[in-house]
């Protein structure tokens, strides 16, 4: 048989051979990770020296990440074998790309939101929870089974043996309970801890979101709002809730000593969720308002107090101080009606509580000469009562905390799902930082009226476009729209041919430098304002200092660069702002840069010292937008933008709109750079 079939073995084996490279390919597929995209998105700044080989490095990266966007467009076109299965499968019977493609994009924002997810993640907790909270409530049974045992053995037979292996089972007992519900308080704690930690990020980007789109008191509220959901959380403040869910056990037993025991029982529950109930709808809409009003006068003082210079200067802390006493009474006269409706009710219900009890006793002491139970089981069925109402009692006393953290989670889940599945998660690099505007149309958050109508122009790389006009015209409303602060009602804003609003938002900043028109810094180092807070090589932060000329200013800082500022700093003037702002816009050489009136604070110096960065980021290939009014300033734009009444008066070269504006006037003359010392650049007026 060996002999036979030696020809068919030996032509067997070559079947196999081609099957042996396929096994290393998987491997090639991890370069799919999310970690891949975010290197490539920060060596951003194709062609520049000193980030090609970042590059070149994240090009071949780039292709993987896309293709999964691909098959989720076209659905089924790769494969249509995939589609029907694909449509009937449930969300988590999907394959592994699209699974993260979804969550990449953040698809399904009402049914998957953030807080959906992480009270999701917490359910194995909370079922363990639920667990220790079931034995924790067996053991309550602890004394009232030992004081049967005593009053209906130990009494009558004066067995001290007896006593003594009663007594210390049911210390062991009770040592026990108090260690599993030490364990169920660390649950609880953990719980918290985690669920502040998967929201504690969304919840400050959709706080900064929200803030930014619509100023909502609920946006600045958020992270406080967490931290007072973990506290209750961390507090134990859903034992009751299992409490409840427990109490049925207590009313067997009840009905196990004697039916009479039970039915007092069901009569004492049902009075007692009738007061829960009437403290729902008696108590709930007032304790929701005095929640709003409070927050309102919190932020109607808090605005006060940032603006404590001008309300002191111009004698205003009278008027001011009575609009937050207007604001604050009435939080205080809802906080008072809900209050005392809220304190009432719960005085009725540990009144009725006392009040069943008694009747318990009562009940027990007719069995009792009835001859129907025995002494110790009336003594039982009153601990056993006690304990199974006291829940309740509790949730009738403690329905404003209820109801307060009711609130905190309507207001966390409405502001993170309103402002989840607005942007993309994959991160993106910009390779041609060509800016478009298409009919863009700007509508502001409870407004009719449109601040930009219709806006479209476009910037190729290394153009400076100048943006000039009227007040109200528009332009600082156009430079949060071409960095994604905002919205825009209808058209579009694309850099590189994406959406800069829906873009990926470390991506995006990595790419964008900004400064505000008033250039807020963060409380924190200059260094730290100049890194954007980020850990980085303290030579990029020198090398933005040095391209927006403030290195030697920053040096005549009392600790130079580790100078602490903002809040209880140093006090830093106007125009040392916005040049510190100016090196935070230009740290890691962003490829579109947008300065809103980024010289209102400057002298002569600081004025020069920002055209000659403009210039240097203009001969890297980096897109300018600069919004001012100085003239000195605009003639360095290669192409003008005139807004007015928010729509496009006048767009093309400089010269040719200045010809236009002024009519029979000279153009003003484009700055020169003289290059004297390398890395020095100079501005001389031609």
């Amino acid at each position: 048989m060996i002999g036979r079939g030696n020809k068919q073995d030996r032509a067997r084996p070559v079947p196999p051979e081609p099957v042996a490279p396929v096994v290393p390919e998987p491997p090639a597929i991890e370069p799919a990770t999310p970690e891949p995209p975010m290197v490539e998105a920060g060596a951003m700044g194709g062609g520049r020296k000193g980030f090609s080989w970042s590059l070149r490095r994240g090009a071949r990266k780039a292709e993987k990440p896309a293709e999964p966007a691909r098959d989720a467009k076209t659905d089924a076109a790769p494969n249509p074998e995939v589609a029907p299965e694909r449509a009937k499968a449930e969300r988590p019977a999907r394959p592994r790309k699209a699974r993260r493609l979804a969550a990449s994009l953040d698809l399904g924002a009402g049914k998957d939101s953030p807080v959906v997810q992480a009270m999701r993640a917490g359910v194995s907790a909370l079922a363990y929870a639920a667990v220790l909270s079931l034995v924790v409530n067996l053991l309550q049974l602890v004394v009232p089974v030992y004081m049967l045992q005593i009053y209906d053995r130990v009494i009558s037979s004066h067995s001290v043996d007896t006593l003594v292996m009663l007594t210390i089972m049911a210390i062991a007992a009770l040592v026990f309970m108090a260690l599993i519900d030490y364990v169920r308080a660390r649950v609880w704690f953990v719980m918290g801890g985690q669920l502040a930690r998967r929201l504690d990020r969304v919840a400050i980007q959709a706080a900064v979101a929200g803030w930014v789109s619509a100023q909502t008191p609920e946006a600045r509220q958020a992270p406080r709002d967490l931290n007072e959901l973990r506290l209750f959380i961390t507090g134990g403040g859903l034992n009751t809730l299992f409490d409840l869910l427990c109490a049925p056990l207590f009313l067997v037993v009840l009905f196990l000593l004697h039916p009479m025991y039970g039915a007092v029982a069901v009569a004492a529950t049902v009075l007692l969720v009738g007061m829960a109930l009437a403290m729902e709808f008696i108590g709930r809409r007032p304790m929701g308002q005095t929640n709003e009003a409070t927050l309102r006068a919190f932020n109607e003082v808090g605005s006060a107090i940032r603006n404590g210079e001008a309300i002191e200067a111009m004698g205003m802390l009278s008027s001011v101080a009575r609009r937050w006493r207007q604001h604050y009474g009435h939080a205080i006269e809802l906080h008072e009606m809900g209050h005392s409706r809220a304190k009432a009710i719960g005085a009725i219900a540990k009144a009725l509580r006392l009040a069943v009890q008694i009747a318990m006793l009562a009940t027990g002491v007719m069995l009792v000469m009835e001859r129907m139970v025995s002494p110790g089981s009336m003594i039982a069925a009153s601990i056993i009562m006690g304990r199974m109402l006291l829940p309740f009692e509790q949730l009738v006393e403690g329905s404003r905390q209820w109801a307060s953290m009711a609130g905190v989670l309507g207001r966390l889940r409405k502001l993170i799902e309103a402002m989840s599945g607005q942007r993309q998660q994959t991160p993106l690099a910009v390779s041609k930082p060509r800016l478009s505007i298409e009919r863009c149309v700007f509508v502001p958050p409870g407004q009719e009226k449109a601040v930009l109508k219709g806006v479209s122009f476009s910037v190729e790389p290394g153009e400076v476009l100048g943006v000039v006009g009227p007040s109200a015209a528009g332009k600082s409303t156009l430079a949060r729209l071409l960095v994604g602060v905002w919205k825009p009602s209808s058209g579009g804003i694309y850099l590189d041919g994406h959406d800069v609003y829906t873009w990926e938002r470390e991506s995006f900043g990595r790419a964008v430098g900004y400064v505000p028109q008033q250039p807020m810094l963060l409380n924190g180092t200059v260094r730290d304002n100049i890194a954007r807070l980020s850990e980085c090589d303290p030579r990029e932060v020198i090398e933005a200092a040095r391209l927006a000329e403030v290195h030697e200013m920053i040096g005549r800082l009392p600790f130079g660069y580790d100078t602490v500022i903002g809040e209880g700093g140093y006090t830093l003037s106007g125009g040392q702002q916005q040049r510190i702002a100016l090196a935070r816009a230009l740290f890691g050489r962003p490829q579109l840069l947008v300065l809103d009136e980024p010289n209102s604070n400057l002298d002569t110096a600081g004025e020069r010292a920002l055209l000659q960065a403009i210039s240097a980021v203009r001969a890297a290939g980096t897109t300018v937008v600069l919004i001012a009014h100085r003239p000195s300033v605009i003639a360095i734009a290669d192409k003008l933008l005139v807004l007015k009444d928010g729509m496009v008066e006048q767009f093309g070269e400089r010269t040719d709109v200045i010809k236009t504006i002024t009519p029979g006037g000279p153009a003003a003359p484009p700055p020169v750079i003289d290059q004297g010392k390398p890395g020095s650049p100079r501005l001389v007026r031609s």
